[in-house]
């Protein structure tokens, strides 16, 4: 297998540009004093900037073979701790120090997940700036109303403010990617949503063609913690000012919050 195919199959696409690192670093306004989270560490480059100017990076790094060259790159840096590991197995909770930031070219595959997952259980990240797929960052921060508002959408502004702060050209990485990529930020406004909200929220976006109360009665049938009552959801969406027979991608983040604690009464 080729070095080539492999960090494709990795969704590995390395910034090789110095200048976009210098927009990351103002975008993040780094301080002297931030603990930053990098997942996808890649050769280094990002993370030499980052611990030059920060007071601690953790790195996490699934693609053991570049073990022997990300660690050469930080060699001089004892600020640095890398963890050769799956973002999406690693133990969020046991980074020590705790994250504040969260900087990152992310691997295509899991960057929706990363970001939801450290939303989730860093409850000390108050900022991120990361690089994604150009239709990742749009789902992040899409309007209700919109095709590409959904789950990710929803949980991600549910304890942030979200934003789409710039296109990235492609020829920053090596391999040049065959997607388009932008830099999304996002800033905590609030906790993550709790479990129940979580639930109600993957349940209205579930049958996407029906309306939210069919979606959430379909979505519980036969859980543990029984169907949701179609008409008790109808009852509720009247009570928000939308008819009873509103799709989800109607309701804002805050709507959907005062729908779940409706429910919950």
């Amino acid at each position: 297998m080729s070095n080539h195919w492999r960090q494709r199959q990795l969704g590995q696409n390395f910034l090789v540009d110095r200048n976009i690192l210098d927009v990351i670093e103002r975008l993040a306004r780094l301080r002297p004093d931030d603990v930053v989270l990098e997942v996808g560490g890649g050769p280094g480059i990002l993370t030499e900037r980052l611990a030059a100017r920060v007071a601690f990076v953790h790195v996490v790094e699934l693609d053991e073979r570049l073990r022997e060259r990300l660690t050469a790159a930080v060699a001089g840096a004892p600020n640095v701790a890398l963890h050769f590991a799956d973002a999406l197995d690693v133990d969020l909770k046991a980074l020590a120090p705790a994250p504040v930031k969260m900087v990152a070219n992310l691997p295509y595959g899991v960057a929706a997940t990363v970001i939801l997952r450290t939303i989730d259980e860093l409850p000390s990240l108050e900022q991120w700036v990361v690089m994604v797929q150009r239709e990742v960052g749009e789902r992040f921060a899409a309007a209700p109303g919109t095709a590409a508002y959904g789950i990710p959408s929803v949980l991600a502004q549910l304890a942030c403010d979200v934003k789409v702060l710039r296109p990235v050209s492609r020829q920053v990485f090596r391999p040049v990617p065959n997607v388009d990529s932008v830099l999304l930020g996002l800033t905590r406004t609030a906790p993550a949503a709790g479990p129940a909200l979580s639930a109600l929220v993957h349940g209205a976006f579930a049958h996407r063609r029906k309306t939210l109360a069919g979606s959430l009665a379909l979505a519980t049938s036969g859980s543990a913690t029984g169907t949701v009552d179609r008409e008790r959801v109808r009852a509720a969406l009247t009570e928000l000012g939308h008819p009873p027979d509103a799709r989800a991608e109607r309701l804002s983040p805050p709507e959907l919050r005062a729908l779940s604690e409706s429910l919950a009464r």
